[in-house]
């Protein structure tokens, strides 16, 4: 089997290819024949060498991936081989509140699935809901688990409610889709009027262009009667601004910061706001469970932006750093 390995800060120089036996699962674990992976944000954080988690040298990258279980290890039912699987990002993370104890995630201190073969623990495996490809169900693990949380964590999401979504990379997307599916008003930022064309056809009920609009919270205001809205999805790293569109005793969930930057945040807009800042990292087994039973109540699929053969990764890679995809980016193998 082939996989890629990469060490942090080596950028896109240092991710090779290289030849390996077939692993053999050892007792609670199995292995995955992966058919499909996907990049997120924290793959390029990892290739610059600013990931704010451990990675170990070499690593096998992506945290997301979907393939059957072609074999299993001692104490797994035999009848799991042939299941469609995904697994989780932090594999010991089954339910309740993150810990240090949950550390060791899947790409970063642990091997990814960035390969042909991958050896899963038993309790890190998620069925693939039955209606998504392997590519769509290979964009679950990172993204749609973040955005899962962000959306339904904390006092979660009632309907009716309305929700900021920021931009059109894979954890928006998916917070857009699922904000709407659980009865809320979406009002999307973005860079574009295609982009904003794109989010419309999606569901969202408002888009803001923040090149065309750059008091983009002034503008939430006003399409929310001065209230400003209930949760922003804060995939940028511009608090001092989600505060500013969120309503009084709003919720913004922290994700990250795509934009590259990371502001101070002045305390008096945090008090001033009143409201509650939440950072999510993605998510619980538990969390991943839930989301894929409203996926497919609901009969959502993810929105892929391009997919590259696995001979390609660089490729794929290049895509998706430049800005330029609208959805996942996805490697097949």
């Amino acid at each position: 089997m082939r996989s890629y390995h990469l060490d942090s800060g080596a950028g896109l120089a240092g991710l090779t290819i290289r030849d390996h036996p077939d692993p053999v699962p050892g007792a609670g674990q199995v292995v995955v024949a992966v058919r499909a992976a996907s990049l997120s944000f924290r793959e390029l954080m990892i290739a610059r060498g600013d990931y704010v988690l451990p990675v170990k040298p070499d690593v096998v990258p992506l945290s997301d991936g979907a393939g059957d279980i072609v074999s299993v290890g001692p104490g797994v039912d035999p009848r799991l081989i042939g299941e469609r699987v995904t697994a989780t990002l932090f594999p010991s993370w089954q339910d309740g509140p993150f810990g240090i104890e949950h550390l060791p995630q899947r790409g970063g201190s642990l091997d990814g699935m960035l390969t042909e073969r991958a050896v899963v623990d038993q309790d890190a495996l998620v069925p693939v809901p039955g209606h998504l490809s392997y590519q769509e169900a290979a964009t679950l693990p990172c993204a749609a688990v973040t955005a899962w949380n962000a959306v339904t964590g904390g006092d979660g999401l009632r309907p009716g409610q309305t929700v900021v979504t920021q931009g059109s990379g894979g954890v928006s997307l998916f917070a857009l889709q699922f904000a709407k599916t659980l009865g809320a008003r979406v009002i999307a930022t973005t860079s574009s009027p295609e982009k904003a064309a794109r989010l419309l056809a999606l569901g969202a009920d408002e888009v803001i262009d923040y090149r065309a609009v750059p008091d983009w919270p002034a503008r939430v205001r006003e399409l929310t009667g001065g209230r400003g809205a209930d949760r922003v999805v804060d995939v940028a790293g511009l608090l001092e601004q989600s505060l500013t569109a969120v309503a009084m005793a709003g919720h913004v969930a922290c994700v990250g910061f795509v934009s590259g930057t990371a502001p101070a945040l002045d305390a008096r807009a945090l008090f001033a706001s009143g409201a509650t800042v939440r950072a999510v990292a993605v998510g619980s087994r538990a969390q991943f469970l839930a989301m894929n039973r409203a996926i497919e109540v609901n009969g959502l699929h993810p929105v892929v932006g391009r997919t590259f053969p696995f001979d390609q990764a660089h490729d794929a890679y290049r895509h998706y750093a430049s800005g330029e995809a609208f959805g996942k980016v996805v490697i097949t193998i």
